[in-house]
């Protein structure tokens, strides 16, 4: 069947295997699928295809009746490859197949290409993750390593984003991905809604790690939920580790280690991220300046935020505020 691009929406192509993993494929559909402009439009246009059209097997009980062949890649703009059951078989993958790799190579050059948990493994096989910084999911890290020394794994982060190659740890690191994704095209604001309406968290970082081994505490029992509210709530004032640690009544030394274990990385790295994040927000919906804004997120002046974005990103405030609301908005860097 034959599958017409629409022109105002990227298309997102699923490329799915025998022994899908649907929950993978789902949520490339609900969260992209929910994303839409300020006047109502959807973003993107999701569509699954497969090898050969037909139906295909899944690690459940069901099978997915895929009605789309390789030309739905034609005119993707990303592809995504989600996990397969086979993938998790440990011995060395058999070949991959030619039309599996004739598939592939039907991707555009400029298209972006994902891969979520062990659909890595399929990307690294067709030689896409050359010079990359990738991750799979924990469990088949030793695995990915042996079959493929070469490359660059950390198995100790959600997702890596490399420009035109991104991969996903695992499953639910699928969502953080889809939003990271989301968010590079059109801003917090509309990845901040998909995530609402779909009841997840709208950002986690790509840094986090993939799993904790101690126990997580429930919400009711967190140890530091109250000193990240606050901080939270007072970033302009640069909060510090010291009094961050403050209000939870505990020494720096306890605060640090009870954080680590509830958030994954340090309070520095939280609070890195969490400046940035706001200067984000407000560059893409406000007009306020760079120097306000800078003092706002609490970077203090606007060349810390231009370093730090800079480092994190790799664009100026200016050149981010321009990109996010068009050539006709503000662009000063200074109040």
């Amino acid at each position: 069947m034959t599958v017409f691009a629409s022109p105002d929406r990227h298309r997102v192509a699923v490329l799915a295997r025998h022994g899908l993993l649907p929950i993978e494929a789902g949520i490339v559909h609900r969260l992209f699928g929910r994303a839409c402009g300020t006047d109502g439009r959807p973003l993107y246009e999701v569509v699954t295809c497969a090898v050969e059209p037909g139906v295909i097997t899944t690690d459940t009980d069901f099978s997915l009746n895929v009605r789309h062949g390789p030309e739905v890649l034609d005119e993707a703009q990303t592809v995504i490859l989600p996990a397969a059951q086979e993938d998790y078989l440990e011995r060395p993958h058999d070949p991959i197949s030619p039309a599996l790799a004739a598939a592939v190579n039907r991707i555009p050059e400029h298209a972006r290409v994902a891969s979520i948990c062990t659909g890595a493994f399929v990307l690294a096989a067709l030689g896409l993750l050359e010079g990359c910084r990738v991750t799979t999911h924990w469990k088949s890290a030793g695995f990915f390593r042996a079959m493929y020394p070469h490359i660059d794994l950390d198995p100790d982060v959600l997702y890596t984003d490399n420009g035109r190659v991104l991969t996903a740890a695992g499953v639910a690191s699928g969502i953080d991905l889809s939003l990271h994704m989301i968010r590079t095209d059109h801003g917090a604001a509309i990845a901040n809604e998909v995530a609402r309406n779909t009841v997840v968290p709208p950002h986690r970082d790509g840094g986090q790690a993939q799993y904790i081994r101690s126990p997580v505490p429930a919400p009711a029992r967190s140890a530091t939920s109250r000193a990240r509210s606050w901080a939270l709530e007072h970033l302009h004032l640069q909060p510090s580790l010291s009094d961050m640690a403050g209000q939870e009544a505990m020494s720096v030394r306890t605060f640090t280690r009870r954080f680590r274990d509830e958030v994954g990385y340090s309070p520095g790295q939280w609070l890195a991220q969490q400046r940035l994040d706001r200067a984000r927000q407000l560059l893409e919906e406000s007009d306020l300046s760079v120097d306000r804004i800078a003092r706002v997120a609490g970077f203090g002046t606007s060349a810390s935020l231009r370093q730090h974005m800079h480092a994190g990103l790799g664009v100026s405030p200016s050149a981010y505020r321009r990109t996010f609301q068009g050539t006709g908005a503000p662009s000063p860097d200074s109040g």
